[in-house]
């Protein structure tokens, strides 16, 4: 076997593997840079379903915050229906500050609802809901409270107490110190035995209580105040 044969055969086989090596390397470099594209479609693919992800929760949180909005808008005009033509001394703001603050604490305090609220208001101080109004044993305001007791749950809700006059005929303040003390109230005593304390005193409405509502018991003006105030309940939470 001569030795130029063998040297082309040699040639032969090195440039064979020498193709194979460069197909190779190629293809891995193929392999590589297509992983990489990869990759890249692919982060861009999550970017984007994250951005639509982002963009329907946004939509989610406005459509909640609409909803939730309207909630709102409807019961403030509910309780603006409630007085809206009785009471001709209050401007259309004041009586809107007043709706919302009613409707403010329905939120704050989940055994108030609007209606109870409302209901307590319109027997309290009348159908007109007049601000100014005091009775002749001295409660005062919208929801007829005390001085004594407006004081002590004034300390409670960061109102600074000037006097009895200030605090409790400002019927924002006087719905913030009323609706505090009644959530207190219902909480000892449940729904009617919180009306009972509130209008009577929370003696006469724990024996009462014990006593399994009977009656007798109560301040006569109590007795008729538990049931007229639950029936004003219903009625405006059938309003429109």
């Amino acid at each position: 076997m001569s030795l130029p044969w063998l040297w082309r055969k040699w040639s032969r086989a090195a440039g064979v593997f020498g193709a194979l090596l460069l197909i190779s390397f190629v293809s891995f470099g193929f392999s590589s840079r297509l992983h990489a594209l990869y990759d890249i479609a692919m982060s861009r693919v999550n970017t984007l379903e994250s951005g639509v992800s982002d963009l329907e929760q946004q939509m989610l949180n406005i459509k909640s915050a609409m909803n939730v909005d309207s909630i709102r808008q409807y019961n403030i005009q509910k309780i603006t229906r409630i007085f809206d033509e009785r009471n001709k001394t209050l401007t259309p703001k004041e009586k809107y500050e007043i709706a919302n603050e009613v409707y403010i604490a329905s939120q704050k305090y989940t055994n108030l609802s609007v209606e109870l609220i409302g209901a307590m208001i319109t027997q309290e101080s009348g159908p007109a809901w007049k601000t100014d109004r005091v009775s002749p044993a001295g409660a005062m305001g919208l929801m007829q409270i005390m001085p004594v007791t407006g004081m002590f749950m004034a300390s409670y809700g960061g109102i600074t107490w000037t006097s009895a006059e200030d605090v409790l005929l400002n019927p924002i303040y006087n719905i913030r110190i009323g609706t505090r003390f009644m959530s207190a109230l219902i909480d000892m005593y449940g729904l009617e035995g919180g009306l009972a304390a509130y209008n009577g005193g929370e003696v006469r409405a724990r024996i009462w209580l014990a006593e399994g509502k009977k009656d007798g018991i109560l301040y006569q003006e109590t007795q008729a105040y538990v049931p007229s105030v639950l029936q004003l309940t219903e009625l405006y939470k059938n309003m429109l």
